[in-house]
């Protein structure tokens, strides 16, 4: 089993990593569970530059395997927004905030033009310090109104087809989610060098 800290404590986050990349004998634990305490200033201008801080931060304290993400919406009526700030977007950290402010400044805006992608960058540190990046994202259009009970963030206003990303099963989600494909690569690329040990 190889031990992976995720730089991140978010519980959603950590059984989607778990759920695609135990099956390959990764070991992913929380930075919280790893006794972690690091909180870097994510001042990047791209989600690649985020994930990259993180990642860093949290292998110069732990020195083993380690894989960060940053990943937001941008939403093309909004300029790309809420973008790197998806989080906070809003000057909040409220998910249900979020998504309001994001219906109400497309107001008006008609189906056609409220196309918009989730984004994931995942760093991916090994034990030795040699760096890959990954990325992925998931193409859809933000819907009118919160739906769905799966999923977090953005989920409930992101439309694919007929239904938000939040009435999808974690397994459907995760066929094609932003998060979903960034992992796959990463997954092949462990493995790929794990054959070639």
């Amino acid at each position: 089993m190889t031990k992976m800290i995720l730089a991140s404590s978010n519980p959603h986050k950590l059984r989607e990593f778990r759920e695609i990349l135990e099956p390959l004998g990764c070991e992913v634990v929380s930075q919280k569970d790893a006794g972690i305490d690091v909180e870097p200033e994510e001042n990047g201008s791209t989600f690649e530059e985020n994930s990259a801080i993180k990642a860093r931060a949290i292998y110069k304290i732990a020195k083993c395997a380690v894989i960060a993400d940053d990943s937001g919406l941008e939403v093309d009526a909004l300029g790309g927004e809420p973008g790197v700030y998806s989080a906070r977007y809003g000057g909040t950290r409220d998910d249900i905030a979020h998504n309001d402010l994001v219906i109400k400044k497309l107001e008006g805006v008609p189906d056609e033009k409220r196309t918009a992608r989730f984004v994931c960058a995942i760093t991916y540190i090994d034990a030795d310090g040699n760096e890959s990046r990954f990325l992925g994202k998931f193409e859809g259009r933000i819907g009118y109104e919160m739906r769905g009970e799966h999923g977090f963030g953005y989920d409930p206003i992101f439309m694919v087809g007929g239904i938000s990303s939040a009435e999808m099963t974690p397994e459907e989600k995760n066929a094609v989610s932003h998060r979903g494909k960034a992992l796959r690569l990463l997954a092949d690329y462990i493995n790929r060098t794990n054959s070639e040990d």
